[in-house]
Order: C-alpha cells, then structure tokens, then sequence
C-alpha cells in the first residue's frame, strides 16, 4: 500500500523537483500541495512540465488535510517548518525539511546565523541530519529530517573519506564551491535576472555563508568532535543547475588517495568516485541524484584537490528527500531515483 505525501511549498524549485520526483515513485501516493497565493490553482497550470503527472490543484495549508499523511515534505522558506512541524509531529506525521530549521543542533548558532529565534528549539537534539551516506542507520527511524542543503552535501561528500582516514589537517580545509541561479529559488531578486547573472562569475557570502555552521558541524562529526577550521567561499556561476566544489586539504599522512575514495564510497547507489586523473562535471550529473567524485594529488605533493559535483536541486535537494523517505519507510533506497543525467 501506497504512503500518502504532502508538500508544503509547492510553487519553487525544490517543490516542482519534488512533484516531478514523487509523482513517479511506485510507494507514494501525492495527497496535498500547498500554496497560500495559489489555492485552487491546477499545478499543470503553473508547471506544464508535469501535465499528465500530477492531477493536483495546490492547496490552502490548513484544508490540506496535512495530518492524515504518512510524511510531509517542507519545501519552503526559513522558518516555515518549525512553525508547523510539532503539530505534524504529534499527529504521527513524519516531516522531512529541505530548508534549515532543523540542521543545526545548537539554537543559538542557528538564531545568529538565521536572525530569527528558533520556535521549537527542543526538536533540534530529535533531528536526523539527512545525510545518508553517514546517517543511513539513524534514517530508518527517523521521525524528523532536517535535509542537507546542497553546498553542504558536495563539500562534506568530499571531504569525510580524507577526515575519516584521518590522513588530513582538518584546521586547514578549503571548500572553493560554485552554484547555479536556480540555487537562490525561484523569486523575484536582481542578482538571478538574466542579465546581471549571464555572462558573469562572481564570488558572494566571503565573510561568512549560512552553510558554514552546517558544513563545519558535519565534519566535526566525522573527525569525533575534533576541531575543524574550514574556509568556505561560494560563487555564483550561470548555470541553471549545478554545484562544483573544489577542495582542499594537507595530508599528514601518506595514502593512496583514489583507493581511499574507492573503497569508502564502495556500494553507495548514489556517489560515483571517478577514474584517476578525472575531471567531473555539472552536466553529468543533471537532473540526477548523483554526486561525483574526483580525488587528485597534484605533483604526489602533500596536498589533495577533491572535485565534487551534484545537482543541487536532486542530490542537494528534493531528490536526497525523497533518498531519505526511502530509508525511513523500508523502501528501495533508489525507489523513484533511478534517473539518468540529462545531457546537453
């Protein structure tokens, strides 16, 4: 029997993701999708892409019958989910947030990086941070996900095996990341116009990015509670879709790096560690739910270079979503994910 899925905030990026995801996956049944400004409106109207697919009209949030679902999927703003999610959660309901409400352990590193108060800071220590090439065996009885954000699942991909091993200083790590337009969401804003984005490359949040806290705390993780200093910059290229992390670190201790990420990523559905000497890039992994992997040691010097590309709204969104739901309910990790990277 199918499980029933809601999706508050259905009208942006990771929503649409999420309507094209779950609408073909052979365990869920699509019960509501909700939008205040759009109540009523058919979501082939406003998504033609999906005109055959998904027979939904979204809907008002408090007639959409949310609490009689099996998981419900928040793709929306800052500080929407944790308004609603204790409710849902009472109800029986499990939530999975794509934005970050629940990612971040300590309220107030989340209340200083996000400039609101946290509205049910008691959920934070329950929360099953979604990474699950790390977390698979939490996943399965998770109740509530706070779902990585797309910098954050390139960056510590590619930098757990080298933390793990211990063979790298992890106070000197560098995350150089590039994202595509549709990574800011699908509003109004003059920096994603077409013609303040194309034909320009620009780095952006220098000074400190929201995605720091979560990256940090992550790989702290790894390391068992070690210290870890990170520097991370993100760019804004024009792309529509993409993420490219080139990162580095020292070695301490001397290893052959490519059967490191070998072996480490050896049976994950969804992490493609590439040949020596390879290059990844963002069109071989659009649309897909797949993150790729490159690990270099220039000159068989001290320092490693890890090339680590997904799409930031599959892999670095709604499709690590729908990755965790699986594991939660006992499906197929790959169930509804079997997709092929679209190319040109």
């Amino acid at each position: 029997m199918a499980i029933r899925a809601g999706i508050v905030g259905g009208t942006g990026y990771t929503g649409v993701e999420l309507l094209r995801l779950l609408a073909r996956h052979s365990e869920v049944e699509l019960a509501a999708i909700t939008s205040r400004s759009d109540a009523g409106r058919p979501v082939s109207e406003m998504f033609p892409s999906l005109r055959g697919h998904v027979d939904l009209a979204f809907s008002d949030p408090a007639q959409a019958g949310l609490d009689d679902c099996d998981v419900v999927f928040f793709a929306t703003p800052n500080g929407i989910a944790m308004q609603q999610a204790p409710a849902l959660l009472d109800a029986g309901v499990r939530v999975i947030d794509l934005a970050a409400d629940f990612r971040l352990r300590d309220a107030s590193v989340w209340e200083a990086w996000y400039g609101m108060p946290h509205a049910c800071p008691g959920l934070l220590p329950t929360a099953v941070y979604g990474l699950p090439e790390v977390n698979r065996h939490k996943l399965r009885a998770a109740r509530l996900v706070a779902n990585p954000g797309c910098y954050p699942t390139a960056v510590q991909l590619g930098f757990i095996p080298l933390i793990e091993a211990g063979v790298v200083d992890p106070l000197t790590l560098i995350a150089d990341a590039k994202s595509g337009v549709s990574g800011a969401g699908r509003k109004a804003e003059v920096h994603a116009l077409f013609a303040e984005a194309a034909d320009n490359f620009k780095a952006y949040g220098v000074s400190g990015h929201r995605h720091l806290p979560e990256i940090r705390q992550g790989l702290v993780e790894v390391a068992e509670g070690g210290e870890v200093g990170l520097t991370f910059v993100p760019h804004l290229t024009p792309l529509i879709r993409g993420i490219h992390a080139t990162l580095y670190a020292r070695l301490v201790a001397d290893c052959d790096v490519q059967a490191l990420f070998e072996n480490r990523f050896r049976g994950e559905c969804f992490v493609d560690v590439l040949p020596a000497g390879s290059h990844p890039e963002t069109r071989s992994v659009r649309a897909s739910n797949t993150c790729r992997i490159a690990a270099h040691r220039p000159q068989g010097g001290d320092v490693v270079v890890v090339l680590s590309v997904i799409d930031n709204l599959v892999k670095g969104a709604a499709g690590q979503a729908v990755q965790n739901m699986n594991l939660m309910f006992g499906f197929d990790e790959t169930c509804g994910l079997e997709l092929v990277p679209v190319l040109p």
